[in-house]
């Protein structure tokens, strides 16, 4: 990562492309989740690594070299998905590529039966509706810790709150997650 860094301190220009092929796709799947569609998260995607390199332009060399790269480009993302979030208000959300981020539906990761395939399936869909009706302060924080696998510390900085209240958030997060997700029984 210093070398990243040190690499868009001195060369911005030769060396972003290698900033956008290394984040491009983490970038576009945390905002696919909290926008919940694709031409959304395209579009938040895209104006994150405009605004990034915007941003950098403008940065001394003794900036860049210290920046937290990985929060701060999320912190990019979730300030823009936010933005777009207030401007249209959509009623129906999904977060298709939940299960993996390498688009391989269930069936490709697991080779088990049918039933049992329809009952994960049927719990990711669970998962995913859960996941959607938390209020955005706990979603954003069990998405990046959950999901980007970012640090506390990272999501710290990315939220722009304290450590405690990000473990906080998470924890509440996953509490609530737990609670909205029906306890199922099966009696044979």
């Amino acid at each position: 990562m210093r070398d990243m860094r040190q690499a868009l301190a001195d060369d911005l220009a030769g060396s972003f492309e290698h900033l956008v092929l290394s984040y491009q796709d983490r970038l576009y799947s945390f905002a696919l989740r909290m926008a919940g569609n694709r031409e959304d998260a395209e579009e938040v995607t895209q104006d994150a690594f405009v605004r990034a390199y915007r941003a950098l332009q403008g940065y001394p060399p003794e900036r860049t070299r210290s920046l937290m790269l990985r929060p701060w480009l999320y912190q990019i993302t979730l300030n823009l998905s936010r933005n777009r979030a207030r401007r249209r208000r959509t009623a129906l959300v999904s977060l298709d590529e939940l299960a993996s981020r390498d688009g391989k539906d269930l069936a490709d990761r697991d080779r088990s039966g049918p039933d049992e395939l329809a009952e994960q399936a049927e719990q990711l869909e669970i998962l995913k509706a859960g996941l959607q009706a938390l209020p955005a302060r706990y979603r954003a924080a069990v998405i990046l810790r959950h999901v980007e696998g970012l640090s506390y510390k990272e999501i710290a900085v990315t939220l722009g709150h304290p450590v405690g209240t990000v473990k906080a958030n998470v924890h509440r997060g996953i509490d609530l997650l737990r609670r909205s997700i029906p306890k199922t029984t099966s009696e044979v």
